[in-house]
């Protein structure tokens, strides 16, 4: 009598404990989800960015610094550059009239 009540005890406390850990579960697996969601934009926004400064670095005079900067200031394709006024090339960090000048030769 005694070990039925002990194991309908157990029973009893065994699934009042498991109830709780289920919604948590899923919340965790959810939240790994997102996660790895999030790295994968990330990453492909990253690989996209890096394609884009060496295609830059295809005009000439433009080198993997300068590239980096263009870039960075919004130019990002080649016909961008050359298209742009050369106020706006001088006004990015790392370029310069002789730059400029080899850029607006491409027009």
């Amino acid at each position: 009598m005694i070990s039925k009540f002990l194991s309908k005890l157990k029973s009893i406390l065994f699934k009042s404990a498991v109830i709780p850990e289920t919604p948590l579960k899923k919340e965790k697996k959810a939240a790994k989800s997102a996660k790895t969601k999030a790295k994968t934009k990330t990453k492909t926004k990253a690989v996209n960015s890096k394609k884009n400064i060496e295609t830059l670095t295809t005009l000439p005079g433009v080198g993997a610094k300068s590239a980096k900067a263009l870039y960075e200031a919004g130019f990002k394709t080649t016909k961008a550059v050359i298209s742009a006024d050369e106020k706006d090339l001088l006004a990015v960090s790392g370029v310069g009239i002789n730059l400029v000048k080899k850029l607006k030769k491409l027009k």
